[in-house]
């Protein structure tokens, strides 16, 4: 039975750390437990109702618990109190030392397979799980080709589902084959970072997400760095860590419920990291998905933080993520004067780069000069619309539901601070525009008559939930995006602007300052220049910006 057990956690070793194992022959204090010592990492197999006793070196430790055991601090007992995985994180000082349990009972143990995995086309590996004598299974043996025992092979790029078999238990763990000579399939940062646990050894660790930070398989960021780091402190954008707070709504400090990491918010009593919220890190991570638009805030929440680190000496890493409408640049550069929250530095609206080659440009164009690491993806295509490629989409905020939404936004988000309603609450946010005023079969009529690019104007009668007109029945457009690689965003939102407050003078109305603010000049609300001279201004700007940016572009 020990042989087994030894060998039973080797291969559970293997299949979650990928490296080589040294396994103690003495373990204190109790029989038949066998711990395999990685570095900071301790894997420890013992049976339920057992006992194992951690070194006295841990009593002074402060120790965080969770899952399968219970942990007595003064006796530095450890004990199984029910089936399957526990963990004690033991911190003191900067250092942290991690002891994973794997408990278990001969007469009733669920069959697990642990973890997510990621291959490359022809590479191999063998599965193990938690029990002996399971059978595995795919879903797809052209992409996975799987022995009964657990021989694995990657034959092409794509994903599967393995399948582990034993008499009534079953598991089942995604499997994520990338190739390289397959673009499509791409690394996001948070995908690597068993290749970076160097940048966050020996660090208090933070990280600012929300429900779109998930690796290529959908697993949280904060499940990851959890695993892998010292991850002590959260910091939530704007709509809060799960996405379920209103634009504009503030966002409390609260406990992420999953790990008991506490959460500090960033859009409440303050937009940046505090000293004594910095004081309880090394360093702060940042991983949300962007939507490629200049108004969008999270951006800015990492410039913030990117300045407070630049202050307080603090690392700040970025995990890189696709920019979701493709490399397209288009817009007015923002004027100084009309800078705030929804548009802190002189980019255009549509600016074409990655979370990541902004940070870059942040920190180096705009002199914030924070001591910035950025992961970068692999096989990253840039041209390409992220629904065009393998990635997640996870909806960053409540009303950018999907790609063509984000497709749509720099360009309609122009009536934020008008009395039309984008259609918050629907079922198409800012695809749909209007108000109870206006007539939508004659807006229709009148944009479609002037043959903008890859778009078509449908009338369209909606009911928003929240924000201006709610509860109101409006009649608008639909703006139909025909072709992609045509469809100028920006010029387009700028020409249904134009064209609805000179259908309606007198029932058309804008808020000043939140009209200056959102397109980054006053030309609407001054109402300056003709559509001639709109598209003008957008081509000019774009070419200039193009030239600032290809400096920070990495891929």
């Amino acid at each position: 039975m020990k042989y087994i057990k030894r060998i039973l956690v080797v291969l559970i070793s293997f299949f979650l750390f990928g490296c080589k194992v040294i396994v103690e022959e003495n373990c204190p204090e109790v029989e038949e437990c066998e711990t395999i010592t990685l570095g900071q990492d301790k894997i420890v197999s013992i049976e339920l109702d057992s006992i194992y006793k951690l070194d006295n070196i841990y009593q002074d430790y402060s120790a965080t618990v969770s899952g399968s055991i219970e942990y007595n601090k003064d006796t530095l007992e450890v004990k199984g109190i029910e089936n399957g995985v526990g963990v004690i994180k033991l911190t003191k000082d900067n250092n942290i030392d991690r002891f994973t349990f794997y408990v278990f009972s001969e007469d009733k143990v669920e069959l697990r397979i642990i973890g997510d995995r990621i291959m490359h086309v022809g590479e191999e590996l063998t599965l193990s799980s938690n029990l002996p004598n399971a059978a595995f299974s795919s879903s797809d043996s052209s992409i996975i080709s799987v022995t009964s025992e657990g021989l694995v092979k990657a034959n092409k790029a794509g994903k599967v589902t393995i399948t582990a078999t034993l008499g009534d238990e079953t598991d089942e763990v995604t499997f994520t084959v990338y190739g390289e000579e397959n673009t499509e399939f791409t690394l996001l940062g948070i995908d690597q970072i068993e290749d970076y646990l160097s940048l966050f050894s020996g660090k208090r660790v933070g990280l600012i997400t929300n429900q779109s930070g998930v690796n290529s398989s959908y697993i949280s960021s904060i499940d990851i760095l959890y695993k892998y780091t010292n991850l002590v402190s959260l910091f939530s954008p704007e709509h809060g860590i799960r996405g379920n707070v209103n634009e504009g709504a503030t966002v409390g400090d609260t406990v992420d419920a999953k790990t008991g990491v506490k959460i500090n918010s960033l859009y409440g009593n303050t937009l940046s990291p505090t000293k004594e919220m910095l004081d309880e890190i090394d360093v702060i991570c940042f991983d949300i998905q962007d939507v490629g638009a200049r108004f969008y805030t999270y951006i800015y929440t990492m410039s913030n933080a990117m300045i407070e680190c630049q202050k307080y000496n603090k690392k700040f890493v970025v995990f890189d993520r696709p920019n979701p409408i493709g490399d397209t640049v288009e817009g007015n550069i923002l004027n100084m004067d009309y800078s705030s929250f929804i548009g802190k530095f002189p980019l255009v609206q549509r600016h074409g780069m990655t979370v990541g080659e902004l940070a870059l440009m942040f920190n180096q164009e705009f002199g914030i000069g924070c001591d910035l690491e950025v992961v970068k993806m692999k096989n990253y295509n840039r041209n390409l619309y992220l629904d065009e490629t393998s990635m997640p989409w996870v909806n960053p905020s409540p009303n950018i539901p999907q790609i063509e939404t984000a497709v749509v936004y720099p360009g309609t988000c122009v009536f934020e601070g008008t009395n039309l309603s984008v259609a918050r609450g629907t079922t198409k946010p800012f695809q749909w525009i209007g108000a109870p005023y206006i007539d939508g079969i004659a807006w229709a009529d009148a944009l479609n008559e002037l043959g903008l690019p890859g778009v078509y104007f449908r009338p369209v009668w909606f009911t928003p939930l929240s924000s201006t007109n709610a509860n109101q029945l409006c009649s608008g457009v639909e703006v139909h995006v025909t072709d992609r690689s045509t469809f100028e965003s920006v010029y387009t939102g700028w020409a249904m602007f134009y064209v609805i407050r000179h259908m309606y003078p007198s029932n058309f109305k804008m808020t000043t300052s939140t009209i200056n603010v959102n397109t980054g000049c006053n030309y609407f609300s001054k109402d300056l220049y003709n559509l001639e001279e709109l598209r003008t201004i957008i081509q000019n700007d774009s070419n200039t910006f193009k030239q600032t940016r290809s400096k920070y572009l990495l891929y």
